[in-house]
């Protein structure tokens, strides 16, 4: 029998470098997400890049589109400590310019860059200055000729887009490349990324794109891409939400704990609540994930409301709480029950104990009436 605990078994898939992120080849699936500033407010950029990385993000994307924006870009990647990753179309001297001003990669399409010298221009750039490129093919920007031979936007359509754009590359003996094929429709983007997975063993980014606002857009992107990641697919993803960015890292460390792929941080898991319950869960777990937000320790907390799956679930938690009848809880550290205290005093309780985490120690105590 499988271990149900134990991540999926990774597609085999070749290496590429974003600054001294590993993507691909067994490496772990990198979280990124996208500024949304103008670049060329560089205070404004840097500003959300430090929260973004704050929140866990190993690379950010940045759009660069015109020659003003270049002079941000070039002074942005100074001032942050996470890989850039230049955003471009259409003008291949753009490309070069943050090739040569820092970025960490570019994400092109070949074939909107323009003419064959065009694209041998920014694939030696990339080359001299050691940098990937991630070839993007979306579902609502396809070349007329594929919409006119496949009609609609399908998977075919999709993976015959990307290996045009291999081939271009290939033909400037450029392979340090990875693909992405979205596409706002859940179904045609995972049989995109299914399709395109079993014909190239270049890396793959994985996104659910317009995916929508907040809600949503966690729930589709969490569809889709914890399915693909499910069959072993996918290097790094881009949770896409019309939203702060910075709840796209949040969403994205919280798929692959789902899978049990990757931990960074707190996993909270609480009960819906019902009228059984004996302390304010709600109010509790909404409280602890704003001050446990920037927490890098992968501990699992339990908020449990009543006896009936409370203690259940404490034992599979570092930090757990079940609540009584009485207003009171039970506190348990490795599901093992040390104490109870007053359900007023849950949050800081719970808070202190996960700051203060230590797996060897000893913990007993009664805070009743205090």
């Amino acid at each position: 029998m499988r271990d149900l605990l134990a991540p999926p078994i990774r597609r085999k898939s070749r290496a590429i470098h974003v600054g001294n992120v590993q993507i691909g080849d067994g490496a772990p699936i990198s979280v990124q997400t996208m500024t949304n500033t103008d670049t060329k407010d560089v205070e404004a950029t840097v500003s959300q890049i430090t929260a973004m990385v704050k929140a866990g993000a190993d690379l950010v994307r940045v759009s660069v589109p015109d020659e003003e924006s270049v002079k941000g870009f070039a002074q942005i990647v100074k001032k942050v400590s996470v890989p850039i990753v230049a955003d471009i179309h259409f003008d291949y001297r753009i490309a070069i310019a943050c090739a040569e001003n820092g970025a960490a990669a570019l994400r092109i399409n070949p074939g909107n860059i323009g003419s064959k010298e065009k694209v041998a221009a920014v694939c030696q750039a990339a080359k001299d200055h050691g940098l990937p490129i991630r070839v993007g093919v979306n579902a609502g920007s396809l070349d007329k000729d594929l919409l006119k031979k496949y009609g609609p936007p399908c998977p075919e359509a999709m993976v015959e887009a990307a290996l045009r754009s291999a081939e271009i590359l290939e033909s400037h003996n450029f392979v340090d490349y990875a693909f992405s094929v979205k596409a706002s429709e859940l179904n045609l983007c995972t049989a995109s990324y299914e399709l395109l997975a079993s014909k190239t063993d270049a890396p793959l980014h994985l996104g659910i794109t317009e995916a929508g606002g907040l809600m949503a857009g966690t729930v589709l992107s969490s569809i889709g891409i914890s399915y693909l990641l499910g069959k072993g697919i996918g290097d790094t993803l881009r949770v896409s939400l019309a939203a702060d960015p910075v709840e796209e890292v949040k969403v994205g460390f919280a798929i692959l704990k789902s899978m049990h792929i990757r931990s960074r941080g707190v996993d909270i898991i609480a009960c819906p609540t019902c009228a059984r319950h004996g302390i304010d869960v709600v109010g509790a777990v909404s409280e602890l994930e704003k001050r446990l937000s920037t927490f890098d320790k992968p501990l699992k907390v339990a908020v449990m409301g009543c006896v009936v799956n409370g203690p259940g679930e404490a034992r599979g938690a570092d930090v757990a709480v079940c609540g009584m009848k009485n207003g009171q809880a039970m506190v348990y550290i490795k599901g093992e029950s040390v104490g109870k205290i007053q359900g007023s005093q849950v949050v800081d309780t719970i808070e202190r104990l996960v700051r203060d985490y230590k797996p060897e120690q000893k913990i007993s105590f009664n805070l009743l009436g205090e």
